[in-house]
């Protein structure tokens, strides 16, 4: 059987190769900035596999409060997460400017995260950090704070692996 092909990891690799070239040592921006609640997030791009707003949800019945759905992507189905409530905050509504992040491929895991808005690249190597029971906060040249979304930690947690009620 052939080995499988992986188009997007391939267009990566060949984009982080010409920009390391072009750029000389300098670091290449990989962070999505998302909004979650009132909350800040980052999120490493190679963490997800696509940005898209709300699909139409399946409701699954006797579910956790944070457990959306599934959603129909192209032919693939996605267990979609309220981030927002996951974390401890406020619902966030299908509409408008929030978005799904989809799980990156190389977890092997069909899941979808639903944040309040994409806030675009953002550069966070020279941020200073903390870390306090295991979570990392970055502070901004505007001394705003921003969570560190840890993709796979959250795929393991036993909690999100557990959807029903």
């Amino acid at each position: 059987m052939s080995k499988r092909f992986n188009l997007r990891e391939f267009q990566q690799g060949v984009l982080d190769r010409l920009q390391a070239r072009a750029a000389g040592d300098a670091k290449r921006v990989s962070t999505l900035g998302v909004q979650v609640g009132s909350e800040l997030w980052l999120v490493e791009m190679s963490d997800i596999s696509e940005v898209l707003s709300p699909p139409p949800l399946t409701r699954v019945p006797l579910t956790k409060p944070w457990y959306c759905g599934v959603a129909n992507v192209r032919g693939n189905l996605y267990s979609i997460v309220d981030l927002g409530v996951y974390t401890g905050g406020a619902a966030i509504p299908q509409e408008g400017q929030s978005r799904v992040l989809l799980v990156g491929q190389k977890f092997a895991f069909n899941a979808g995260l639903l944040v309040s808005r994409v806030l675009g690249l953002r550069n966070s190597a020279d941020w200073p950090s903390s870390e306090q029971d295991g979570k990392v906060t970055l502070k901004d040249d505007d001394g705003q704070a921003w969570h560190k979304l840890e993709m796979a930690d959250l795929l393991q947690q036993p909690e999100f692996l557990q959807i029903g009620a």
